[in-house]
């Protein structure tokens, strides 16, 4: 797979050398990466390395033409984006072109603000192809994985870091309310890290203290009352892949101690051993808490958060990504309806909208919930309280009576998710708190702030 910058790389094919230079220099201003030839048969290489993140040729050219280009390409990579440059005559053949698989046309002459749009759009179409790549072949190596869904920016921001820092061998400290999906984000950490050897999980706060070291450093035969045979440990066991330490602030203090100096020196001795066990292996650490808030309190030790906490990631909490919330429920009730052997469940704009208002304190963990109960509901309103879609049929109301009734109950639902409170609900509604207050006083709504 090319590497991101040579995969920006406008490939242009025009024979015409000042319109091959005027379309060079608009690209590279607007921050495009350009390989500019006069045939088809010069480009050609180029394009068969992979280096083109889309195509833009002359339909007419010496030797191979635009439309022969545009076949070949077609049959090798039917997602390469192939822009044709068209004379005035050349429009209906063109179109036809399009149908054949071209991606746009731009006819002479065209304007440089026609030709940065269509490269825009080009551009987005081809990383959503690679993207799409990258995640198949992922899903291919790792079918149980569990997917990272969503497409608002701040996941954009957080799979984009993944894929930076995933192939780093650096510890991981996540930051995340419960619910959001930091063990997801550890897994793909591990994913994008190539390491070979195992992901192994381990809940701090589900481990009783009195078992703690054992499962965590393994013990020899007789180490203790009980030690019948040699037991390895989490840490000796992840050897080689990734320990995800889950809760770390649930860890007790005198092991953090031992935890410390095992991280420092990649290195153990199991509980009644003597021998030393080298470690090779990435910790990812989660947290839904301030450890260092914490470690200033002395209820965490503060040099092994700032071992932990070499590169940090934050996870969003689902109010600061509410519109990946309709993809989740789409992804997620089909994931129910699968496994129940049940149909998909439908719903209408306004409940979604009014799902989108909700606040999820239990986050992507209780929307995954809700959705399950959707799914097996004998209708939506067994899972939700949201209003069900009008019926358009019903004659007894006018278009303007129908549209009222659904701001009143919009606004309701914003008012219920914020407790009564008028300035959240207002900015959850995306209206100013005086047109809001204007709202409630002609729907007769109560607030819970005067």
């Amino acid at each position: 797979m090319a590497d991101f910058l040579r995969a920006q790389t406008v490939i242009l094919i025009e024979d015409d050398f000042s319109i091959r230079l005027a379309m060079t220099q608009t690209l590279e201003l607007a921050d495009f990466r350009v390989a500019a030839y006069e045939s088809a048969e010069l480009a050609l290489p180029a394009i068969h390395a992979g280096e083109a993140a889309m195509v833009i040729t002359d339909v007419r050219l010496p030797g191979m033409s635009g439309l022969t280009l545009l076949a070949q390409l077609t049959r090798s990579d039917p997602d390469l984006p192939v822009i044709l440059i068209t004379g005035h005559g050349d429009v209906s053949m063109a179109v036809q072109a399009m149908r054949d698989g071209a991606y746009d046309f731009l006819e002479k002459p065209f304007a440089a603000e026609r030709l940065l749009e269509t490269c825009q759009r080009a551009l987005e179409k081809r990383r959503l192809v690679l993207d799409n790549r990258r995640l198949r072949q992922t899903l291919a190596l790792h079918p149980d994985t569990p997917q990272l869904i969503g497409d608002s920016t701040p996941m954009l921001k957080l799979k984009e870091r993944i894929r930076h820092i995933g192939p780093v061998p650096v510890d991981v400290l996540i930051h995340g309310a419960t619910g959001t999906g930091k063990e997801v984000v550890a897994r793909h950490l591990h994913d994008a890290s190539g390491r070979a050897g195992p992901f192994v999980a381990v809940n701090c706060g589900a481990l009783p203290e009195t078992v703690f070291e054992s499962e965590m450093f393994g013990h020899e035969a007789g180490a203790f009352t009980g030690a019948g045979k040699r037991r390895i440990g989490k840490l000796e066991h992840a050897s080689g892949g990734t320990l995800f330490l889950d809760e770390i602030e649930s860890m007790p203090q005198a092991l953090q101690v031992k935890l410390l100096r095992a991280l420092q020196e990649r290195q153990i001795e199991r509980l009644g051993g003597n021998q030393l066990i080298p470690l090779d292996l990435r910790v990812v650490a989660a947290t839904k808490t301030d450890l260092l808030a914490l470690s200033q309190r002395q209820q965490f030790r503060e040099d092994l958060y700032f071992r932990l906490a070499v590169v940090q990631l934050l996870l969003p909490a689902l109010q600061d990504r509410r519109d990946d919330i309709p993809l989740l429920l789409q992804h997620f009730t089909a994931q129910a309806a699968q496994r129940f052997g049940l149909p998909v469940p439908a719903w209408s704009p306004q409940q979604m909208q009014q799902w989108q208002l909700r606040e999820w304190p239990g986050n992507v963990r209780e929307l995954k919930n809700f959705a399950h109960q959707l799914t097996l509901s004998m209708t939506q309103d067994d899972a939700t309280s949201a209003q069900t879609e009008p019926d358009i049929a019903d004659h007894s109301f006018s278009l303007p009576r129908k549209v009222e009734q659904f701001e009143a109950d919009l606004i309701a639902a914003a008012l219920k998710a914020h407790q009564g409170q008028v300035a959240a609900a207002a900015q959850a509604l995306g209206v100013p708190r005086k047109t809001l207050y204007d709202k409630l006083r002609k729907y007769q709504l109560m607030a819970a702030e005067s």
